[in-house]
């Protein structure tokens, strides 16, 4: 991958929740995952729910502050902190001010509802960020903004003077669009922005992501629990389990040659249209229940589950590889695939 097209790079990122009255490191959200993000692309990011998918997309844009890692954005170091094998920091971190990234780096959440202040208007929801960057001269330039980003979710300028709850989810999502929108960012973590939705408007919204994305260039970091929605809608995606990444490849390489036995077991539950080809296909069931991430296993996180696992397996954790070319999996042995 060329560096000058890499416009976000995450270099063994690190996200512990410390609990209170429990020594350790506490809740080991993420991982050591590291990933990059070419401009103009989107890369999915799936795994049941608990893997850290949304943890890491916050850690990413800093709403919550890494434990370790490094997270480099178009060439800059936005955060830099080296840990030791005992968890402690090691050296200096470095940390710059976050205030001119915001308008570079946006998210849309996945409960519109919860993202919106009841008590204000569409209109001053979408027109707070633009306040706080000074994207307005007048007041009639800020009116003019909000009413073109209503627009161009889907919305009508007269909703500006509306209150959240006299929306649907799906016109709710499109605000918070708009919101993420209106600082005119480069890159968006979508949060599972569609799964609070109706099946009805979720084609609607990811048909508008994408339409959004070729305009304006944006890219995107979109998690969520579809494999069929990240595949349509993905370049590549990263497959996230108890934390860490465990793979990661083309959209279409991924669904056709997966590597990794946890995502066999993904793709082996997505539903498919056709009831032959459903009944042919041979679903995976796993066995035993998902780690605490408090306590983590020792050696490969997916090993207490994994049918496959060997002695090394529970031993020594396995780096995230490149097994072919663009196909990265972190496996011991790598199981039920053609690598050639």
């Amino acid at each position: 991958m060329s560096e000058a097209n890499v416009l976000l790079e995450v270099q063994n990122l690190r996200k512990y929740f410390p609990v209170k009255g429990v020594k350790g490191p506490g809740v080991q959200a993420v991982q050591d995952v590291s990933f990059s993000i070419r401009r103009g692309e989107t890369l999915g990011l799936v795994g049941e729910s608990g893997c850290g998918k949304t943890t890491l997309g916050r850690t990413v844009l800093q709403l919550y502050e890494p434990t370790g890692g490094r997270i480099i954005y178009n060439g800059t170091t936005l955060f830099a902190r080296d840990l030791g094998e005992d968890g402690k920091p090691l050296g200096k971190t470095t940390a710059v001010d976050m205030l001119p990234y915001r308008r570079k780096m946006q998210i849309i959440f996945q409960d519109p509802a919860a993202s919106l202040d009841p008590r204000m208007t569409v209109g001053e929801i979408i027109g707070e960020a633009i306040d706080i960057h000074h994207l307005a001269r007048t007041r009639a330039q800020r009116t003019e903004r909000i009413e073109a980003l209503l627009e161009q979710v889907g919305l009508r300028p007269e909703h500006a003077g509306r209150y959240p709850h006299e929306f649907s989810g799906g016109q709710q999502q499109r605000v918070v669009i708009a919101r993420a929108l209106a600082v005119d960012p480069e890159f968006i973590v979508c949060d599972e922005p569609i799964s609070a939705l109706d099946v009805s408007i979720q084609s609607q919204v990811v048909n508008m992501l994408e339409d959004m994305q070729k305009e304006l260039g944006l890219t995107y970091l979109f998690i969520a629990h579809d494999l069929s929605v990240v595949r349509h809608i993905s370049n590549r995606i990263g497959v996230m389990y108890l934390g860490s990444l465990v793979e990661l490849a083309g959209s279409d390489e991924l669904s056709v040659h997966p590597l990794h036995p946890y995502t066999q077991t993904l793709l082996s539950a997505v539903p498919v249209p056709d009831p032959r080809a459903s009944r042919s296909r041979k679903r995976i069931l796993l066995q035993g229940e998902i780690p605490s991430p408090m306590r983590p296993p020792t050696g490969c996180p997916f090993h207490p589950r994994c049918p496959y696992a060997t002695e090394e397996c529970a031993r020594k954790r396995p780096p995230l590889r490149e097994v072919s070319p663009g196909h990265w999996t972190a496996c011991h042995q790598v199981c039920g695939a053609d690598q050639n």
